[in-house]
């Protein structure tokens, strides 16, 4: 399956909340979605509330519809109540690599 569109995103968890904000991103509806080939959570090493994900799209029409959806928009409002401060998305087009957990 290919992988024509990709975001990373960088968030800021409210202080202590790094733990739960990891938790909540694991748990994601996009884990489960056909079209989501690449979805990576990872923390920053100097700062457990910085957050990093890394997701990997089908199409950026896929990956449109899927945060247009109640359920997406459900996760994204439950999610800003454990951040603080603007978080920092950056389109990006995947060209390869290769990831074994």
């Amino acid at each position: 399956m290919s992988v024509e569109h990709g975001f990373h995103a960088t968030l800021t968890a409210r202080p202590g909340k790094g733990d739960e904000v990891v938790e909540f991103l694991l748990d994601a509806p996009s884990l489960a979605n056909d079209d989501c080939v690449v979805f990576l959570v990872g923390r920053s090493a100097a700062d457990p509330d910085v957050i990093h994900v890394t997701e990997g799209w089908t199409t950026a029409e896929a990956h449109s519809t899927f945060f247009a959806s109640e359920d997406a928009q459900t996760l994204v409002a439950k999610l800003q109540t454990l951040l603080v401060g603007e978080s920092r998305y950056v389109d990006e087009v995947p060209v390869g690599g290769k990831a074994a957990f």
